[in-house]
């Protein structure tokens, strides 16, 4: 299974923490060794910036997005990839 992650460039969501979360998201990768399954993509805004920050995982979209939120997002796809290996 390939996990896509979709992280809004927009401003908005980058000054309400997308910034972070990104270094979140290649710290939890690189840790989990999940590198060959998971690709980070930038995403164009859609104009959703009072949900931001957002990401979209696989087309999921995630709103307001903490590093919690994403940790529990990641911990999903994280058990899906283990058990197809």
């Amino acid at each position: 299974m390939t996990v896509e992650i979709k992280i809004c460039m927009g401003s908005a969501c980058f000054a309400k923490g997308n910034m972070e979360n990104l270094e979140y998201i290649k710290e939890y990768i690189a840790e989990n060794n999940m590198e060959a399954e998971v690709s980070i993509v930038g995403a164009l805004c859609e104009n959703k910036c009072e949900a931001g920050p957002r990401i979209l995982i696989n087309e999921k979209e995630y709103t307001n997005v903490t590093k919690e939120t994403i940790k529990d997002a990641l911990d999903s796809y994280k058990k899906i990839i283990n058990f197809n290996q």
